[in-house]
C-alpha cells in the first residue's frame, strides 16, 4: 500500500509505503482507490488553517472513487469489483440534527467525522470505507468524471439553497477554481446564458473560465459593474464577499459556497440589508445530496466534465509537492491524483 501520510502537528506530507494493506470491518468496504481529488479545504488543512484530527497520523483526500476489493463480513449491498464513489460525510443518526435530515450540523458527524478530515480518506492506494457511505458509479460513467461526485453533490445542495432561480437571473459566481467553474457550469445546464458573470484575479484562470466557452463575461474583481440578483461566492474571501454585497440589487442574495478561513470576518451595513431585502445563505457540504450529485454528473459529463477544458490535471502520489505547488499558484484548476 503506498499513501500520503499527513502530520497535523507539523503540517508535513510524507509519501509511504507499507506491504500491509487494512482489512475492512464487518460493516466497511476496501477501495482500490483510482482517482482521488486535492481539495481547497485539503489546502487549508495543510496550512493549518481548517480543522481535522489532531492526534496522530492521517490521511487525507474526502474525493475519491475506485473498485471494491474487499468487503465486511456483514456487508449485503456490494460485492468485489463494482466501481463505487465516497460520500464522506455522515451522521450520528441518534440526534435531532440527524433526525431532522440535517446530519451536516451533527456535532459527533457531518463535518466532525469526514472521511479525509477526520478518519484516513483517499490520498492511498488502498481506503476503508463504511457501507452506508458508498454508491454504486453508473453504467457509462468514467471514474476520472466520478470523482467530481463529491464537489458536484455540495453544489446539488447549494443549488436547492438558492432556488429559485431564474433564466434571466443576472448572477455573479465569485472565484474560478474548480468550484467557481462547475457553478458556472451549472448554471449553463440549467439555461442561464448570457446574464452570467465570473470575476476572479487570476490571470491564468480567467483563461481557463474562457476556455470552457459558456459565453459568461469573465472578468477581474475591478472590473465588475452592474447589479446582480444572485452572487455565489466560491472564493472564500471576506473582502471579495464584502464587494458582491454591494453589487446585489433589491431582494438580491449572498451564497456563501466557499470555505473562509475560520477567523475572516464580513462587513456589511445593516441598512442595505433592510433597504434592499437581502439575504445571505450559507452552504454547508452535500446532506442527503450524493445521489443528486451523480445525477448532475450524468448530466454534464459530456458537455461539461473535461478536464483540458475545466483546467484539472492528474499526478501520482508521489508528485504530490507538483500538484499542491501548481494548485496553489493557481496554474490549474484542481489536482487529481491518478492511482
Amino acid at each position: 500500500m503506498e499513501y500520503l501520510s499527513f502530520d497535523p502537528s507539523g503540517k508535513s506530507l510524507t509519501l509511504k509505503k507499507t506491504d500491509d494493506i487494512p482489512k475492512p470491518a464487518p460493516n466497511e468496504v476496501r477501495i482500490k482507490v483510482s482517482y482521488s481529488g486535492i481539495c481547497g479545504t485539503d489546502l487549508h488543512i495543510l496550512e493549518g488553517s481548517f480543522p481535522c484530527k489532531k492526534d496522530g497520523l492521517l490521511i487525507l483526500g474526502h474525493e475519491f472513487v475506485g473498485t471494491i476489493d474487499e468487503v465486511g463480513s456483514k456487508v449485503t449491498t456490494f460485492k468485489v469489483g463494482q466501481r463505487v464513489a465516497v460520500d464522506p460525510n455522515s451522521g450520528c443518526n441518534k440526534c435531532d440534527h440527524c433526525h431532522n435530515a440535517n446530519y451536516h450540523f451533527c456535532e459527533l458527524g457531518g463535518i466532525n467525522n469526514t472521511i479525509g478530515i477526520y478518519r484516513d480518506g483517499g490520498w492511498a492506494t488502498h481506503a476503508l470505507v463504511p457501507e452506508k457511505q458508498v454508491y454504486l458509479i453508473p453504467e457509462g460513467m468514467e471514474m476520472h468524471q466520478a470523482v467530481l461526485s463529491e464537489p458536484l453533490s455540495c453544489l446539488a445542495h447549494g443549488w436547492d439553497r438558492i432556488n429559485p432561480l431564474n433564466v434571466g437571473s443576472k448572477v455573479l459566481v465569485i472565484g474560478a477554481g474548480i468550484i467557481g467553474l462547475l457553478w458556472a457550469c451549472l448554471l449553463h445546464l440549467h439555461g442561464l446564458r448570457k446574464t452570467v458573470t465570473i470575476s476572479e484575479p487570476q490571470e491564468k484562470r480567467r483563461q481557463i473560465a474562457d476556455n470552457l466557452c459558456l459565453n459568461y463575461e469573465v472578468k477581474s474583481p475591478s472590473e465588475i459593474k452592474g447589479e446582480f440578483d444572485v452572487a455565489v461566492d466560491c472564493s472564500g474571501s471576506g473582502p471579495a464577499m464584502e464587494a458582491a454585497v454591494s453589487l446585489l440589487g433589491p431582494g438580491g442574495r449572498l451564497c456563501v459556497f466557499g470555505v473562509a478561513h475560520p477567523q475572516a470576518e464580513l462587513t456589511i451595513k445593516p441598512f442595505m440589508v433592510y433597504k434592499k431585502e437581502l439575504s445571505i445563505l450559507g452552504v454547508n457540504i452535500n446532506p442527503y445530496s450524493f445521489i443528486k450529485g451523480l445525477g448532475l454528473l450524468q448530466a454534464m459529463s459530456e458537455k461539461y466534465i473535461n478536464y483540458n477544458k475545466l483546467g484539472i490535471k492528474t499526478f501520482s502520489l508521489s508528485q504530490y509537492e507538483d500538484a499542491v505547488y501548481a494548485l496553489k499558484k493557481g496554474e490549474i484548476s484542481k489536482a487529481m491524483f491518478k492511482l
